[in-house]
């Protein structure tokens, strides 16, 4: 069988990672990347091994021999790119955020509407965590009960520090949100995929605790610290900060917190779902474990084991139990199953997040602002 040509844009910190996790995998080739900087390009392809190197995403969709494109550029070139991608006939799987916009979200739903054989995804990874989907599982069957309450926080450091610096900052590249969209966006795709609930309405509080940020003059990649050098003073509008109380459609409340200021924290991703019957929770930083909450049984923890996991969630995990699957492999299992759906038959809703999907998460972004901006409760 031919294996999926696959060609990626963006040589920046993502795009190495999605490097490694498309090497991974068995039906698939890397054949070419590319990066308006063409040295940086160049050396990841030598480094790798990858036989083509452009300098521009134009270049790379004219080759004839690219089946599918990974889009890990900067957010605010998403739309055209992603646009561009489709109307090639490439299969498409582009990193968070779909676009800037909920109105850009709905022109590339129209675009990919033309384009039906046109597979395309949004990389919200921590779906494909096993016990994740172990956590999905288990709710849809109906062990704790309806849902009710839904709470947790993500937590980074990288940005501790008024030294510290990240085009995610800058609304001219990032959009109009920094931890909402970055890593708030994971949070609220984790729980509506496990839950199955939408979340509906918001009321946010958004801070920018450090108003100004020493920028350095030569670029640093993201989770780098700039050491010395020149700098210059920049202003930020984008926050560092954000706390959410939700409503969902099936009628259950919650609450979520997320900042990149939280000293300690590398990845502290964390949800909880308290049911009629019982509650379960998972951490990023305990991936391989849940922890499930019982009012008339002791407590426990289930740990990841692919002998006794739930039979629809094998698919999502191979290690021996014990042999911790980490953030890398959640990652590699999201492409994995990008690219096992493009193999199939395509009856079967996917799991990874859809376009359609992705773009509810820009609405709710968007809808976060506007709730912090106006003080109230906003309907999304």
């Amino acid at each position: 069988m031919r294996k999926i040509r696959v060609g990626i844009v963006g040589m920046g910190y993502i795009g190495e990672s999605h490097i490694d996790a498309v090497r991974r995998i068995g039906d698939c080739v890397i054949t070419a990347v590319a990066d308006t900087n063409y040295e940086l390009a160049k050396a990841k392809a030598e480094k790798y091994g990858i036989e083509n190197c452009y300098a521009s995403v134009e270049e790379l969709i004219a080759d004839k021999n690219i089946d599918a494109v990974h889009n890990c550029t900067p957010n605010y070139l998403h739309f055209d790119i992603n646009r561009q991608i489709i109307e090639s006939g490439k299969h498409l799987l582009s990193e968070k955020p779909l676009t800037c916009t909920y109105k850009e979200a709905l022109e590339l739903l129209a675009v990919a509407a033309k384009m039906p054989e046109v597979v395309a995804a949004v990389n919200f990874n921590y779906r494909m965590n096993p016990m994740v989907q172990e956590m999905r599982y288990r709710i849809a069957r109906g062990d704790i009960g309806d849902v009710r309450i839904i709470s947790g926080s993500y937590l980074q450091d990288w940005l501790l520090y008024d030294t510290d610096y990240s085009w995610r900052l800058e609304p001219e590249i990032a959009g109009n949100s920094c931890t909402i969209a970055d890593i708030g966006s994971h949070w609220m795709d984790a729980v509506q995929h496990v839950t199955g609930n939408r979340i509906t309405e918001v009321m946010a509080d958004l801070v920018t605790f450090i108003p100004y940020r020493k920028k350095p003059k030569k670029l640093t990649e993201t989770f780098t610290t700039a050491q010395g050098g020149e700098y210059e003073l920049c202003k930020i509008e984008n926050e560092d900060y954000g706390a959410v109380l939700f409503k969902t459609d099936t009628g259950a409340h919650g609450c979520f917190y997320v900042s990149e200021l939280c000293a300690g924290h590398g990845c502290c991703f964390e949800f909880e779902i308290n049911g009629s019957k019982a509650s379960l929770r998972w951490n990023q930083e305990e991936n391989d474990r849940l922890w499930m909450g019982l009012r008339d049984a002791d407590n426990r923890y289930i740990i990841r084991n692919p002998n006794s996991i739930s039979p629809g969630v094998r698919p999502y995990t191979s290690l021996a139990m014990g042999h911790p699957e980490g953030w890398n492999d959640a990652f590699c299992g999201n492409i994995r199953a990008f690219y096992n759906y493009i193999l199939s038959d395509r009856k079967e809703r996917p799991p990874f997040a859809t376009l359609e999907e992705a773009a509810y998460i820009v609405r709710l972004v968007e809808a976060v602002i506007e709730s912090s901006r106006k003080k109230a409760w906003v309907k999304v």
